[in-house]
């Protein structure tokens, strides 16, 4: 049975192929490996919420608040795929960042590995300062090219500004003094902000924007 304690994810588009929604912070995308009591599985979220099955077609991490499309038909399913292998998807994420970059635009194309023992693979990143904030912080906008792991989080750490709340390339000491000065807690200021495409039935472009996330919101508006 659906929880029904659960608030219902914001659907962004729908039609009968396709349904795209504002995936909330702390939201595993599809069940984990080992889960855990208490995970929140978008993907079973949605499915229950809308009375249909529904196919994953990309991945944000956890703490990643944003737009996340997915197919209600498998066909559907297998062409969304295929345009996100080969990058015909443009992404448009924003982040909070601890600094202000040198340059009000850069590019990072610093390879990564998924892990230490795993090869290297090319990396593309533009980056773009929405507004430079009080308190030594940025807001930025990240245009990622590739698809790697972690990608926007690890190339902001290369230019040495890290996400505010990322305690996995922040670290924890940094994060909790931000986290209690702006009052966003434990969260990573990391957001998938629109994505766009061609649609695979109609062909026709269809842009996906998610609203602002509140603490983004706020954070501009305080400082």
């Amino acid at each position: 049975m659906p929880d029904t304690s659960l608030p219902p994810l914001a659907i962004l588009f729908r039609d009968e192929w396709i349904v795209a929604i504002d995936k909330p912070a702390g939201q595993l995308v599809h069940p984990a490996e080992e889960p855990a009591e208490g995970d929140l599985v978008t993907m079973k979220i949605l499915r229950d919420q809308i009375g249909e099955r529904v196919h994953l077609i990309h991945r944000l991490d956890r703490p990643t608040s944003g737009v996340m499309v997915f197919a209600i038909d498998s066909e559907v399913a297998r062409k969304l795929h295929q345009a996100f292998e080969a990058q015909d998807v443009q992404k448009i994420y924003w982040a909070v960042i601890d600094g202000h970059p040198t340059s009000d635009d850069w590019r990072c194309a610093e390879p990564i590995r998924k892990s230490e023992t795993a090869p290297e693979r090319s990396a593309e990143t533009e980056f773009r300062v929405i507004d430079r904030l009080p308190q030594s912080l940025a807001l930025v906008e990240a245009r990622p090219r590739t698809g790697r792991f972690h990608q926007i989080r690890r190339h902001l750490l290369h230019a040495g500004h890290p996400i505010v709340g990322d305690y996995r390339y922040m670290g924890n000491a940094r994060c909790d003094e931000l986290g209690s000065l702006l009052g966003t807690g434990s969260r990573m200021l990391l957001q998938a902000k629109s994505l766009q495409f061609q649609h695979p039935t109609t062909g026709s472009p269809l842009h996906i924007e998610a609203p602002t996330d509140p603490l983004i919101v706020r954070i501009r508006n305080q400082c």
